[in-house]
């Protein structure tokens, strides 16, 4: 996941508009916000772009998106795409057609969207047809003026069959560790969390993916997930809850409605605002943060109290039934 002020705003010395901008989301002032990307939307007009790596370009011009063929370009990380796509439906309301230009992993998933009327994969040349309007899918709360009340915070809004599990009696709970390379901040040493895997009354099931699967030590009994993002989403649909730090499957599990604990770095991305322990973007969510940066521990504890909780009441529930 990259900031989505890159994105939005442009680049200069001294003291930066993206850095009222961040504090202001950070802040739950939308409003605000939005004002100071009107001001930048203003200053960029008519600078080029095309020559920053895409997540760096800014697209929408502001123009209307009514009566327009609409192209939302994806141009940020998997999880950005998989929050951000929820503003199809708003777009769908007021366009003449919704067209997403996004990462091939996430067609099968976002073809469950019925707002989208064309669903394209995305490449490193120009998009292959006719539309009115684009904007980058990072910038659509900017369009909408989104504020925390009218946010569209509705879920599930993409929607996966569940995977057929082998259950027991026990939780289902899935964990990532491990978030992308560009900020290794995000991840919690794998070594961090034995405590968790001697927790009675969980089945853990595997969903970390990449190069940190080398890391899965013996003593973390479970099942691996999938390396497919839509059969990642049929398991998480099977299961009782997710663990994620700040990563793609905590965007999945939001967008789905799952049960989902969040697992936050002390300088947590805008998104997830500042002393909260729940999201407005996702009401199935819960954010653990950390309590100074870098500091892993208290977060682990806190989540196996947490946890040990919950599964005894899961197991006293399936018990009763």
């Amino acid at each position: 996941m990259k900031q989505a002020q890159q994105n939005t705003i442009s680049h200069s010395h001294g003291p930066r508009p993206q850095d009222d901008w961040f504090q202001l989301l950070q802040h739950g002032d939308f409003e605000r916000a939005w004002k100071v990307c009107d001001r930048v939307l203003t200053s960029r007009a008519g600078i080029p772009c095309s020559h920053l790596p895409r997540h760096l370009q800014y697209i929408w011009d502001g123009t209307p998106l009514q009566g327009k063929r609409v192209l939302v370009r994806c141009y940020h990380g998997l999880g950005d795409t998989i929050q951000f796509i929820r503003y199809a439906t708003l777009i769908k309301a007021v366009a003449a057609e919704v067209i997403v230009w996004a990462q091939p992993a996430l067609i099968s998933l976002l073809a469950t969207m019925p707002a989208i009327d064309k669903l394209l994969p995305l490449h490193d040349g120009a998009p292959r047809l006719a539309y009115d309007v684009d904007i980058e899918s990072m910038e659509l709360p900017h369009a909408f003026r989104s504020t925390l009340s009218t946010l569209p915070a509705e879920v599930p809004y993409l929607h996966v069959p569940r995977a057929q599990l082998c259950r027991d009696e026990r939780m289902a709970v899935g964990l990532v560790w491990k978030g992308g390379e560009w900020d290794e901040q995000r991840s919690i040493p794998i070594r961090l969390l034995g405590a968790l895997a001697k927790l009675p009354n969980i089945a853990w099931h595997i969903l970390q993916r990449g190069p940190a699967m080398a890391e899965w030590p013996e003593w973390l009994e479970g099942l691996p997930g999938s390396d497919d993002i839509f059969a990642t989403a049929q398991i998480m649909r099977g299961l009782d809850l997710v663990i994620s730090v700040d990563s793609m499957p905590a965007h999945l599990a939001g967008s789905l409605g799952v049960p989902m604990w969040n697992l936050l770095q002390y300088e947590a991305d805008w998104r997830w605002m500042k002393e909260r322990d729940d999201s407005p973007w996702y009401p199935t969510m819960r954010l653990f943060r950390q309590e100074r940066q870098g500091e892993w521990q208290s977060v682990v504890e806190r989540l196996g109290a947490e946890l040990r909780s919950l599964s005894q009441n899961h197991l006293r529930e399936r018990v009763a039934t």
